[in-house]
């Protein structure tokens, strides 16, 4: 099957997102599928070594053929110019397709947000008879309008059109939790037969036998710290404003040192109140590649979850994965609606608390550091169920199952 995976970002670039994308065309293409990728050009959440690199506009990956097409800002730029940068991503993807694409596709899986590129699913659809998949990962606009991003009504009203749209011509649709396909069903009336609930995947053997001889203790000059790590997304959506009070409560415990690894539109906000409260427990550094990322998640003592308080969907963060893939417990505070505080509960694999009380939060992060016993075997449970439940070959296997219905 001739699969076209559409998403805004794309390894070299570092989020979840993109990681979670790349991981998908490589377990399709190693079944035996042709997979293509349509993503923007790399140009926001880079290492210090891709920064100045150039990119072809269509190279191969390991057989998997990667069309970069290059748009206006869509991420760490203001929303007016993000907004501006959604409506016409559909149009300049589209003619990046019918430019660079030299055979038609049988699929096309998009990956939501942007809710807009799943307009470039419904061209691709009529245009090649091919079965449209959407992978929602957060609901737009919803989750805008909750973080108080989107006050506007008429926009708020033309994104859910563009929104009922897409739903309506994608052929199904996926999102990695029941209480989202639930929200999907009940508040956006998605027929039930058409949404299925799809599990993010990891490949847990970049985990296993790392070879290769990394140290971010030594990097980062963190020998002998009990390391909290954060790593990924700077934005809105994490609430890290929480995170920052959390760590400033417990800096009696001089061990202790709470690890932001990553960019994004918060970043320098956090930076600044880190500065003000003149708080020495926190150490911020910028992306590293997805290579050495499990050397970095080696390195840590705990992996943190973060979600602000202002989400109302039951959004699950891409994160656990690779703390989970690694063996290490989590510490996890979401808003309450989450499905995560279901995941942590089944995983047994850490502590997690809501993100709206920093007393609580205090208290977790005190309880696990006096439980240094118990740290194995949070992250045996989280490993076994990783394996059990997310790995990247059962979720591809059924993404393939659907894709040939």
């Amino acid at each position: 099957m001739k699969i076209l995976i559409v998403a805004d970002v794309y390894p070299p670039e570092v989020s979840s997102a993109a990681h979670l994308m790349q991981d998908l065309a490589r377990g399709l293409s190693r079944i035996g599928h042709t997979v293509s990728v349509l993503t923007s050009y790399p140009r926001h959440y880079l290492t210090e070594e891709s920064k100045d690199k150039k990119f072809k506009i269509v190279s191969s990956d390991n057989g998997i053929t990667i069309i970069r097409i290059k748009t206006l800002p869509l991420h760490k730029a203001n929303f007016i110019i993000r907004g501006i940068s959604q409506l016409l991503l559909p149009f300049i993807f589209f003619l990046g397709v019918k430019k660079c694409m030299r055979e038609s596709p049988d699929a096309v899986i998009v990956y939501s947000p942007p809710i807009t590129l799943g307009l470039v699913g419904k061209f691709i659809k009529k245009r090649y008879g091919a079965k449209f998949f959407l992978n929602i990962q957060d609901i737009f606009p919803q989750n805008a309008i909750d973080l108080g991003i989107l006050k506007n009504k008429p926009i708020i009203k033309f994104f859910e059109l563009i929104e009922k749209t897409v739903y309506a011509s994608a052929d199904v649709i996926t999102f990695h939790s029941d209480g989202g396909r639930k929200f999907l069903i009940e508040k956006k009336h998605v027929p039930e037969s058409k949404i299925v609930t799809l599990y993010n995947w990891v490949d847990v053997s970049e985990y296993v036998d790392l070879k290769q001889h990394i140290s971010f203790r030594d990097r980062y000059g963190l020998q002998g710290k009990f390391i909290f790590l954060f790593a990924g997304i700077m934005g809105p959506a994490q609430g890290l404003e929480f995170l920052i009070h959390v760590a400033e409560r417990v800096s009696d415990l001089k061990d202790i040192v709470f690890l932001l690894v990553g960019d994004g539109t918060e970043k320098e906000k956090i930076e600044k109140l880190i500065q003000e409260k003149n708080i020495k427990n926190i150490e911020v550094r910028p992306f590293i590649s997805k290579d050495e990322y499990p050397y970095l998640v080696k390195d840590s003592d705990v992996g943190i979850v973060c979600l602000s308080s202002n989400n109302k969907t039951s959004f699950v963060p891409g994160k656990f994965l690779g703390y989970m893939a690694a063996g290490k417990p989590v510490v996890s505070f979401l808003n309450k609606e989450s499905d995560a505080f279901a995941l942590m509960d089944e995983a047994r694999c850490g502590y997690t608390g809501r993100s709206d009380d920093v007393e609580e939060g205090e208290k977790i992060i005190r309880k696990i550091y006096a439980e240094k016993d118990k740290l194995d075997e949070f992250g045996s449970n989280g490993l076994k169920f990783v394996k059990e439940h997310l790995t990247l070959e059962a979720c591809v296997k059924k993404i393939e199952k659907i894709l040939k219905k």
